[in-house]
């Protein structure tokens, strides 16, 4: 395994505690819900609020989606290690 790789793993390593953590995803979800709330208790006429609230859902959404890329990433660097270990 190369260095990019190792630094990969180790970066996938650290996304799955943070992904694992009850702490992260309460926090997250209360990010969540607090959007939504400011999204749907805003007036017709607050469109920059309605806005706001959607780019920072969408913004937690990208957060807990590159985590996750990130896990995927290592899971597949060591299933491709194990493979070639298997074929050694």
């Amino acid at each position: 395994m190369d260095d990019q790789q190792m630094k990969l793993v180790e970066q996938g390593l650290a996304a799955e505690k943070l992904l694992a953590a009850d702490a992260f995803n309460s926090t997250i979800n209360q990010l969540v819900d607090a959007a939504f709330q400011n999204f749907a208790n805003s007036k017709p006429e607050q469109n920059d609020v309605r806005e706001a609230s959607y780019h920072h859902y969408r913004s937690l959404v990208e957060i807990v989606s590159t985590l996750q890329q990130r896990v995927q990433i290592k899971t597949e660097i060591e299933a491709n290690e194990d493979d070639n270990n298997q074929e050694e």
